[in-house]
């Protein structure tokens, strides 16, 4: 059996290790589950997490300081809804707790091209920039496409051909970014729709252990690797 065979070379430059999380768990994930009538309501608006979505950041964060890997992040891309800022910020942002001292946690922008499914549910929609500042003084809104949600329309759900050309430009942006290790703090369903643009030269099996659903608060990692011809000559001299 010839073990080399569907191994290759590709040079670092043209690599970027990305490590996938979907958020805590979120109270229209709990009311969801019991009845999915209520995810209409507005009363779930930009979904905050609960109780245990708080504790699963708060869980994953003392993973990611244990295992070493924040010192490595150099950019976290989070979906500009509360739950997701919640989950970035609680998992990577820096705090005044003894656990940060000495480590220099990495930037947290909030990127629309990675928020959850548009449309119709309240608890997909955002709220102002202004509000989201105030809220995350921290993190870099200046990718953001306006104070208002003007991308959440109350009378159409994106479809699933829209959620993947939106993850298509996502990912076509983040070979844009000169970070060589990023974290994308997301939605289940958008993560899918990443892992399976990235899946497709990937063996059935692989496919199928790197795509199955997300998990509240999994985080999953990844070495994606520009295959593109663009300045591969000039890149190898």
């Amino acid at each position: 059996m010839n073990t080399t065979a569907a191994q290759f070379p590709y040079p670092w430059q043209r690599c970027k290790i990305v490590h996938l999380v979907r958020h805590g768990q979120a109270m229209h994930n709990v009311e969801g589950d019991i009845n999915r009538e209520a995810l209409l309501s507005p009363h779930l608006f930009d979904a905050e997490l609960s109780p245990l979505g708080l504790h699963q950041v708060g869980k994953l964060r003392k993973n990611v300081h244990a295992s070493g890997l924040l010192k490595r992040i150099e950019l976290v891309i989070t979906s500009p809804l509360y739950r997701t800022m919640q989950t970035a910020f609680g998992v990577f942002g820096s705090t005044e707790s003894n656990e940060d001292e000495g480590v220099n946690c990495p930037q947290i922008m909030a990127v629309e091209l990675c928020r959850d499914r548009m449309g119709v549910r309240p608890c997909d929609m955002r709220r102002r920039v202004s509000q989201c500042q105030a809220l995350f003084p921290s993190i870099d809104f200046s990718m953001m496409d306006g104070e208002e949600d003007s991308m959440w329309n109350p009378d159409f759900r994106e479809s699933e051909e829209e959620m993947a050309a939106r993850m298509g430009l996502l990912m076509n942006w983040l070979w844009t970014r000169p970070e060589k290790e990023i974290v994308i703090v997301s939605h289940g369903i958008m993560l899918q729709h990443i892992l399976d643009r990235l899946g497709n030269d990937c063996h059935p099996s692989v496919r199928t252990a790197l795509c199955k659903r997300f998990d509240n608060c999994e985080l999953r990692s990844v070495v994606i690797v520009d295959k593109s011809s663009m300045e591969a000559d000039s890149q190898l001299r």
